[in-house]
């Protein structure tokens, strides 16, 4: 995807919001159908990612490379594709005000389901496992990784095994992005277990169009074709999803050949120049949502301080660490939205790198040096951890280089990584970190809503689910939520989304370093390999990969 692509205009934004401006899509339009049998499946793609996946139960918390795994075993009702296009996938038609699927007060719903889909082990897919998918979302037991949306759900309803209906109790415009990233799951893989322990969340089942073989904890899984896939595909006998948490040794085998195709982490902008001469490799820059930032937590005392997170953000030399470490490549940013989104607020106070200032919004609010040369107030010392993922060189280095800057302000961090998967595990999703140098994409696929990392209720270190690991809690944020989700067209969420970005420009939860450019890298002769912003991760269409 080129950067002339990577675009939320106006009319995207108005097919984003969803009761009324849903892009149906017949399956024709997408090619879905049964593969013909000129097509059947052959040969195997293998895809590197730099984080293990480890969370199989889609609807368990996880991070974004658990849906490397996601998208190949399973389906939602619908999904959107890389213009902003909605399209039937579960459903037989993306539900509408026009089609008769939602209600013109967008808050009845009705879904009819595909009748031809079974799931992996040969049970038949039907309305009761979507009753049963988005109500275990909002099942208090569950440790689930979303409710926003779900809990308005209201009267659902499986009229046959192919209709079921609901009613909302209430607007919610980021609703059908939601619908397009929750994988509906078996009802009966479920019956008589503990979902958050049960044998299905370690060897799932799916309707996807591959199925899982095997794992290889520390190294791949393994998928295998789903030959009885209702829709397009697959094209391939198996996906190897190799983990390789060293991204020079991840560039290396893309050279090598033992990947074919870099997923996420993709190339490091180091490598870039060689990797553009390589022979019978595609390499491309590509736009993306994900920012990279400090995340900071705010139950830790020094940064309940607004001060020290503003201090900290001016010594912060944002420039250097883009044109030093990464080439150059990625652009800085304020904002967590990317820049060509319709929502993109381009007003907002730009930072500037200047340690005299850091020391006097020290110096004024009461962090004094002590003998050490480390500030601290009211006996807290003015010191932290930051943790990454070990073998991201890049981010080791910024590391490094953000020590020196804190230490000339008289602030003490110390540099704590951690593998992948622990990383990204409690660590991170329950808050345990002090520091974090991370990547974030915070919208709801092609929506601008954000209630999932930004409500106060979405922190699971309090108990909430989604991913507010900063433990951010700012009334008026929870407010405007509300209001952007209630709204009815772009133009009247545009103030409120625009006015987030403000405040969280001025709260710094985490201080926005670079908007990503993405370098994909992957062998010539595969087909289907797409980038698309409305989804996080490059394994989204697998299901239509294939060998030329």
């Amino acid at each position: 995807m080129s950067e002339k692509d990577f675009r939320f205009t106006r009319r995207q934004g108005l097919k984003f919001f969803g009761a009324a401006g849903l892009a149906a899509m017949a399956p024709s339009i997408l090619g879905m159908g049964p593969a013909r049998a000129e097509d059947a499946p052959k040969g195997q793609i293998v895809v590197g990612f730099s984080q293990e996946p480890t969370v199989f139960n889609p609807h368990l918390l996880h991070i974004e490379v658990d849906e490397g795994v996601h998208f190949a075993i399973f389906d939602p009702l619908f999904d959107v594709d890389a213009k902003g296009n909605f399209y039937p996938l579960l459903a037989k038609e993306v539900p509408t005000v026009e089609n008769g699927g939602i209600s013109a007060d967008g808050l009845t719903w009705k879904l009819t389901l595909r009748d031809d889909v079974k799931w992996h082990d040969g049970t038949p897919f039907t309305a009761e496992d979507v009753k049963f998918t988005l109500e275990l979302l909002v099942n208090p037991d569950f440790r689930s990784w979303r409710r926003t949306g779900h809990n308005l759900v209201r009267d659902l309803t499986v009229v046959s095994p192919t209709e079921i209906t609901w009613r909302m109790e209430s607007p919610f415009a980021p609703y059908a992005a939601i619908l397009a990233s929750t994988f509906i799951v078996p009802r009966h893989a479920f019956e008589g277990t503990d979902p958050n322990n049960a044998p299905f969340n370690n060897t799932p089942i799916g309707t996807g169009a591959f199925k899982w073989k095997n794992r290889v904890p520390g190294d791949h899984i393994e998928l295998e074709a789903n030959a009885g896939y209702f829709g397009d595909g697959p094209y391939l006998e198996r996906v190897v999803l190799k983990y390789i948490p060293e991204m020079t040794v991840l560039y290396t085998q893309l050279k090598t050949g033992d990947i074919d195709v870099l997923a996420l982490q993709w190339i490091s902008p180091d490598n870039y120049e060689e990797a553009k001469t390589l022979p019978d490799r595609v390499v491309e820059v590509i736009g993306a949502p994900f920012f990279e930032g400090l995340s900071l937590n705010l139950e830790r005392p020094q940064f309940k301080d607004q001060a020290v997170r503003e201090a900290l953000y001016c010594a912060v030399d944002k420039q250097t660490i883009i044109d030093a470490l990464y080439y150059g490549v990625p652009k800085p940013t304020e904002s967590y939205m990317p820049r060509e989104s319709y929502y993109y607020n381009a007003d907002l106070p730009v930072q500037q790198y200047d340690l005299d200032k850091a020391r006097a919004l020290l110096d004024g609010a009461g962090w004094v040096p002590g003998s050490d040369g480390i500030r601290e107030k009211d006996g807290v010392k003015l010191a932290f951890t930051c943790s990454t993922t070990s073998g991201n060189h890049l981010r080791e280095q910024a590391q490094q280089f953000l020590q020196q800057s804190f230490r000339e302000i008289g602030v003490d961090m110390q540099i704590g990584n951690l593998p992948p998967a622990v990383m990204w595990g409690d660590h991170w999703m329950l808050s345990q970190f002090d520091m974090a140098l991370a990547g974030l994409s915070c919208l709801t696929g092609p929506d601008p809503d954000t209630s999932d990392y930004f409500l106060s209720t979405a922190s699971p270190a309090k108990g909430g689910n989604g991913q507010n690991t900063w433990v951010y809690n700012n009334p008026e944020v929870d407010d405007l939520l509300k209001k952007g989700g209630a709204a009815v067209s772009p133009e009247e969420r545009l103030p409120i989304y625009r006015r987030i970005q403000e405040i969280m420009r001025h709260d710094l939860p985490f201080l926005p370093l670079f908007q990503y450019a993405n370098i994909r890298g992957y062998k010539t002769g595969i087909q289907g390999v797409e980038a698309n912003i409305n989804n996080r991760i490059d394994t989204w269409n697998v299901r239509s990969w294939r060998w030329a």
